[in-house]
């Protein structure tokens, strides 16, 4: 099965969400995917940076960063 969207794709919804503060309603509208797939994508993101924060537990994650970002700017 393959997917009709590429990592890089996923990898900038993730980042409007978890960065930018967005809305899953508001992205799904502007990209015209489902909000499901949107929760699958961050969640999948979430555990890929858990598994490198097993590796090297001081090291902050992609996902920390983009948190740390949209807290500043909140």
């Amino acid at each position: 099965m393959s997917s009709k969207y590429g990592p890089e794709f996923k990898h900038k919804i993730v980042k409007l969400h978890l960065e930018e503060g967005r809305s899953l309603r508001s992205i799904a509208t502007e990209y015209g995917i489902s909000k499901s797939s949107i929760t699958t994508w961050c969640n999948e993101f979430n555990e890929e940076c858990e598994a490198q924060s097993k590796n090297d537990p001081d090291t902050k994650t992609e996902a920390d960063y983009m948190k740390e970002n949209r807290r500043l700017r909140q």
